[in-house]
C-alpha cells in the first residue's frame, strides 16, 4: 500500500477481552487521537522499559514518532492498543517488510500492567490482522534480557525461531495457526474466562439494590433469597425489605444479619457482586457507583432494555459499556438471578427461594426459563451447584458459565436451557471439553439460531436446524427435548453411576409393565436381559427385596429399571426402602416408577458401602425413566469412544490461498459476491490438494472434438446449465465418447434436446472420463452464526427430497469425517450394499477433510460445491467446483473475545483423551 493510502478503519479489530486476572479490557486499532494517550503512557514507564522497547534512553516521544505510532495504514502498517477508559496500557505493532509476507513486529506494555497478559492477548490479535492482509510470518528484535517479552512469543504455540546477532535475538516464527497454538489460545481464554466467573459464581460477598419502579419487587425477592439461603459472607441491601418478597418471617432467615442502607452512597464495602433491579436509568447510574466500590460483576434482574426496541438497546449497550469500563463482568439484564458457592456459603440470589443444594449447575437464558427450571428442580427436590440466567446475554454467556465449570468440582452435571446462541463454534469447543469430564445436557430451542429472542444480540442462521443439533452431537452434548427431559437426565447423572453398558433389566410387579418397560428400551437401541420373572401385582416389600438380592448376584445386567404400581392405589413407603437399600449396596445404576412423587427423594435415599447416601431417582412414566437411560448409555459410550486428530492434511497452502483470492475479494463490496471462474476455482482447491478433473468449455462441434484431442479419449460431454449438466436422466450428460464421430453426434443430439429447455446457444463441457462409481456432493458455505459450515451427502434426487445430508461445523476431526460419511442413510452403496463394489471411501474422506480445513481457514469462500466427487474403487475424482466468495464476515478464530464486542469463529483444540 502506498505511503498516502490508508485501508478503511478495520472496525472488526476492536473487541473486549478477558485477562488472565479475569478482568476485562478493551482492544482496538490505535488512532491518531491518540498521541496524548501514548505519551502519557511512555512518560510512566520505567527506564529499563524504556530501553528495552527503543534500544535506548528516551525521555519523552517526539511529535514525529507520536505522529507515526499513531497514524498507520491498517494494512501494511498495523497498531492495536489495550485501552482502560482513556488510558493506553498497552500497544502491539507491524509493520510489512519490503510490500512482502513478513512483518516486524513489536509491543510495548506498561509496567503497572506486567504479569496480566496483555502481550499475549496483543501477539494473538495482532497474528490475526497479519493473516487476514496477507502476512505469513513475524519477526522481532529483542534484547537477550527483556525475558518477558521473548517468553511472550515462546509460549504462544508458534515454531519459533532464534538467532542472537550482535548483542541483540533476532526471533522468527509463521503466524499460520498450529494444533499448538490452538491449544495455548484456548488454553489461556479458558484461565482468564474462568476466573472472570469467579466473582459471580463463587462470590464471597454480596450488594443487593433496589432503584425504584415496579420492577424494585426483585430486588426484595433476591434479598429474601439470599436470606433463606444462609449466606454467611458479607452482604449489603440498599434500599430493599426482603420481608416483601418472602413473606412474614423472611427477617428470622438463618446467618448473619446483612448491613442495611437507604443510600447506595452509603455502602463502604466489601463487594464481590451486585445485584441490582429498578429504572433503567437508574440502573446505569448504580452500575458506575459499584464500579467505584470495586465490585467485579453485576447482575441486572429488571428489564427495559434491549427487548424493548431501539432506544432500550441503546440503554443496553450503554449499560454493557460501563460495566466494562469498570472491568466488571454483567449478567443480565432481565435475569432471574444466580446461585453461586463461595467462601460465604451459599449464596441464592434468585427470584425463588429455597432452591435445594446439589450437584447440579443450570445456566439458562431468559428469567421465565430460570422460573421454571427452578420451580421444576424444586419439585423434583433436585439439588443445584450454582445457577446462572442470563437474561438478554449483553456480556455473560453460557460459553463463560462453562468455561468456569470445567475448574469446579461442584459442578458434576451440567444441564444448559438455550433460547439463542451467540457463537456455536466455541460453544461446542468448550462443550467437548467440558463433556469429557462431566455430562452435558442441553435443550434448544425449535427456533434457535433462524429467530433471535427480544433483547438478544446474536446473528442468525440459513442453514437447516439440524446443524445445530449435529454440532452439539458432534461435541457430546445430550439433546433433550424439554426442561423436563432435560432434569431426568440431570436428576439420573446427579444420583446414579454411570453404565458400563447397553444391557437393561427390567422388575416389575406386572407382566404387561415388564413388556412394556422392554419395547420402551429395545425402541431406544438398548438390549432387554430377563433378569426376574414379574412379580404378583400385591407384592410387597419382602417379594422385592426377594428379588432385588437374586437380581444383585447376576452379572449380565448394566443398568436396572424397577416399577411398583400399587393395584389399590397406595404407595409403600417400605418397598421404597428396600429399593433405595438394595440399590446402594449395587454399583450399577438403578431406576424407577413407582407411581409417586418424581424426583430425588429421602425415602429413596441410602447409605452405600463407603457411607455415601446413594439416591434411586423415580420418573413420571416407565417411558421417561427408559429415555433418561438411554442418554446415559449414549454418553457412557461417547467418553470411551475413540476421538481422533484433528484434520491435518498434507501439501497445503493457506497464505497462497489468501493471496489468490486477496485481488478478487478486495474490489467487493459488503454483501457482495462474486464466481471465481473455473481455472481459479481449480486453482485455490489446488492449494489444499484438491484437483478438478481436466475439463474445457466448447461452443461447437469442433471446437469439442479439438478439446478431446486435446485431453484425450475417452471424454464426457455436460451442457454448461448447472442444473441439468448434473443430470444424465434428463439429457444433459454423455459419457464414454471414444471417438470424435460419437462427439459430434452426442453434441447434435444432446443441443437438439435441450434447446427447448435451456435455450438456445448453450455451451458445453468436454471432460476426461472418471474411473466408475457413485456420485457424492461436498458443500463448504461460510454462515453468518455458525462460520464454516461442510455438508455431505449422496447425489441424486432422492437423497435431496429426503433430507440425507450430513453436516458438521469445521475444524473435524479424522473421526468426525468419517463419522460424517457413515452417518446418512444411503451410506451403504459406498460399502458394497447389495453386491455393489466396496468403493474407497477414504479417499472421500480425505476430500471431505480438505474442504474442511479449506472453509475453516478461508472466511472469504462464502460457497464451495463440489459437485459431483466420484468414489471409485480406487480413488475420488472432483468432477466440478463452484466457488462463491465475499467479504469476510467471520473475525479469525485464533484471537480471545467476549460477547457483545465483536464476533469470532472458535477453533477446538484438539480432542482430550477418553477418561
Amino acid at each position: 500500500m502506498s505511503e498516502d493510502a490508508v485501508a478503511p478503519y478495520p472496525v472488526h479489530w476492536e473487541a473486549d477481552v478477558v485477562l488472565r486476572d479475569g478482568v476485562p479490557m478493551h482492544i482496538r486499532p490505535i488512532r491518531p487521537a491518540d498521541a496524548d494517550a501514548l505519551q502519557r503512557m511512555h512518560l510512566r514507564q520505567s527506564p529499563m522499559s524504556v530501553y528495552y522497547r527503543f534500544f535506548a534512553p528516551m525521555e519523552r516521544l517526539s511529535e514525529r514518532d507520536l505522529h507515526r505510532f499513531t497514524h498507520v495504514d491498517h494494512d501494511d502498517r498495523v497498531a492495536l492498543v489495550l485501552t482502560s477508559g482513556e488510558e493506553i496500557l498497552a500497544v502491539g505493532r507491524y509493520d510489512r517488510i519490503d510490500d512482502g509476507t513478513e512483518a516486524e513486529v513489536a509491543f510495548y506494555v506498561a509496567d503497572s500492567e506486567h504479569g496480566r497478559g496483555l502481550g499475549s492477548v496483543l501477539l494473538e490479535h495482532l497474528a490475526a490482522a497479519g493473516r487476514e492482509r496477507g502476512i505469513l510470518r513475524f519477526t522481532a528484535e529483542v534484547l537477550p534480557a527483556n525475558s518477558r517479552m521473548i517468553g511472550v512469543f515462546r509460549d504462544a504455540g508458534y515454531e519459533v525461531t532464534q538467532v542472537l546477532d550482535d548483542g541483540v535475538l533476532l526471533v522468527s516464527f509463521d503466524i499460520e495457526e498450529t494444533g499448538r497454538s490452538w491449544s495455548v489460545m484456548a488454553e489461556r481464554e479458558q484461565r482468564a474466562e474462568s476466573h472472570s466467573m469467579r466473582a459471580l459464581l463463587s462470590a464471597s460477598s454480596v450488594l443487593v439494590v433496589g432503584l425504584g419502579g415496579p420492577e424494585h419487587v426483585l430486588a426484595e425477592r433476591a434479598a429474601a433469597s439470599l436470606l433463606a439461603g444462609g449466606f454467611t459472607g458479607p452482604a449489603h441491601l440498599v434500599a430493599v425489605d426482603p420481608g416483601d418478597g418472602l413473606g412474614d418471617g423472611a427477617g428470622d432467615a438463618p446467618g448473619p444479619r446483612p448491613a442495611r442502607y437507604e443510600r447506595l452512597a452509603d455502602v463502604t464495602g466489601p463487594v464481590d457482586l451486585a445485584v441490582l433491579a429498578g429504572r433503567e436509568e437508574e440502573v446505569l447510574a448504580a452500575v458506575d457507583a459499584c464500579g467505584r466500590l470495586g465490585a467485579h460483576a453485576v447482575v441486572v434482574l429488571s428489564g427495559g432494555f434491549a427487548e424493548t426496541g431501539p432506544a432500550g438497546e441503546r440503554l443496553q449497550r450503554e449499560l454493557l459499556r460501563r460495566t466494562r469500563a469498570y472491568g466488571m463482568r454483567l449478567v443480565g439484564p432481565a435475569s432471574f438471578g444466580l446461585v453461586a458457592a463461595g467462601e460465604g456459603g451459599r449464596l441464592d440470589v434468585t427470584l425463588r427461594p429455597g432452591l435445594p443444594d446439589g450437584r447440579v449447575g443450570i445456566f439458562c437464558q431468559s428469567a421465565a426459563a430460570g422460573s421454571i427450571l427452578a420451580a421444576t428442580a424444586q419439585r423434583r427436590g433436585l439439588g443445584v451447584h450454582s445457577l446462572l440466567s442470563a437474561g438478554n446475554r449483553a456480556d455473560v454467556s453460557g460459553n463463560d458459565t462453562m468455561q468456569f465449570w470445567l475448574d469446579d468440582p461442584g459442578t458434576a452435571v451440567a444441564a444448559v436451557h438455550l433460547e439463542s446462541i451467540g457463537n456455536p463454534r466455541k460453544f461446542s469447543r468448550i462443550a467437548r471439553r467440558l463433556s469429557a469430564t462431566r455430562p452435558v445436557i442441553a435443550v434448544v430451542s425449535g427456533q434457535t439460531g433462524q429467530v433471535v429472542p427480544p433483547g438478544h444480540a446474536v446473528r442468525t442462521t440459513r442453514e437447516p436446524q439440524r446443524v445445530l443439533a449435529q454440532l452439539l452431537d458432534q461435541a457430546g452434548v445430550l439433546r433433550a427435548r424439554g426442561v423436563p427431559e432435560l432434569l431426568d437426565l440431570a436428576q439420573l447423572f446427579a444420583t446414579q453411576p454411570l453404565p458400563a453398558g447397553g444391557r437393561v433389566g427390567v422388575l416389575a410387579n406386572s407382566g404387561p409393565l415388564t413388556s412394556l418397560v422392554g419395547g420402551a428400551a429395545r425402541a431406544h437401541g438398548l438390549d432387554v436381559v430377563d433378569v426376574h420373572p414379574a412379580l404378583a401385582p400385591l407384592a410387597g416389600a419382602g417379594e422385592y427385596a426377594a428379588a432385588l438380592e437374586e437380581v444383585a448376584r447376576r452379572s449380565d445386567w448394566d443398568a436396572l429399571v424397577v416399577v411398583h404400581v400399587p393395584p389399590l392405589g397406595a404407595a409403600d413407603d417400605a418397598i421404597a426402602r428396600v429399593l433405595a437399600a438394595a440399590a446402594a449396596r449395587d454399583g450399577r445404576p438403578v431406576l424407577a416408577y413407582l407411581d409417586g412423587p418424581v424426583g430425588v427423594t429421602a425415602g429413596l435415599s441410602a447409605p452405600g458401602p463407603d457411607g455415601t447416601a446413594r439416591t434411586v431417582p423415580t420418573f413420571a412414566s416407565v417411558q421417561d425413566a427408559v429415555a433418561a437411560l438411554a442418554g446415559a448409555v449414549r454418553y457412557a459410550r461417547w467418553t470411551t469412544s475413540e476421538r481422533g486428530e484433528l484434520v491435518d492434511p498434507s501439501g497445503i497452502a493457506p497464505g497462497r490461498a489468501r493471496a489468490l483470492l486477496a485481488p478478487t475479494v478486495r474490489d467487493l463490496g459488503p454483501g457482495q459476491t462474486a464466481r471465481l471462474a473455473p481455472e481459479q476455482s481449480a486453482e485455490l482447491l489446488a492449494c489444499y490438494g484438491l484437483t478438478v478433473l481436466p475439463a474445457e468449455r466448447v461452443a461447437d462441434v469442433e471446437e469439442a472434438v479439438a478439446a478431446a484431442e486435446r485431453l484425450g479419449w475417452p471424454v464426457a460431454l455436460k451442457t454448461s446449465d448447472e442444473v441439468l449438466r448434473h443430470r444424465a436422466d434428463l439429457g444433459g450428460v454423455r459419457l464414454d465418447l471414444t471417438g470424435p464421430d460419437e462427439l459430434r453426434e452426442a453434441m447434435r443430439a444432446m443441443r437438439t434436446h435441450l434447446e427447448p429447455i435451456a435455450g438456445p446457444g448453450a455451451a458445453f463441457d468436454v471432460q476426461v472420463m472418471a474411473p466408475a462409481g457413485v456420485a457424492c456432493v461436498v458443500r463448504g458455505v461460510e454462515d453468518a452464526l455458525f462460520g464454516p459450515v461442510v455438508s455431505f451427502g449422496l447425489g441424486g434426487d432422492a437423497v435431496e427430497l429426503l433430507g440425507d445430508v450430513a453436516f458438521r461445523v469445521p475444524p473435524l476431526t479424522d473421526v468426525d469425517v468419517a463419522d460424517m460419511v457413515r452417518s446418512v442413510r444411503a451410506a451403504p452403496r459406498l460399502f458394497g450394499h447389495r453386491g455393489l463394489p466396496v468403493l474407497d471411501v477414504a479417499a472421500l474422506e480425505d476430500v471431505l477433510g480438505r474442504v474442511s480445513v479449506l472453509t475453516d481457514d478461508l472466511p472469504e469462500v462464502a460457497r464451495l460445491v463440489l459437485n459431483p466427487v466420484l468414489v471409485a474403487r480406487s480413488g475420488a475424482s472432483v468432477l466440478s467446483a463452484v466457488v462463491e466468495v465475499s467479504r469476510p464476515g467471520r473475525a479469525d478464530g485464533g484471537r480471545r473475545v467476549l460477547p457483545g464486542s465483536g464476533s469470532a469463529g472458535a477453533k477446538m483444540e484438539p480432542w482430550p483423551s477418553p477418561t
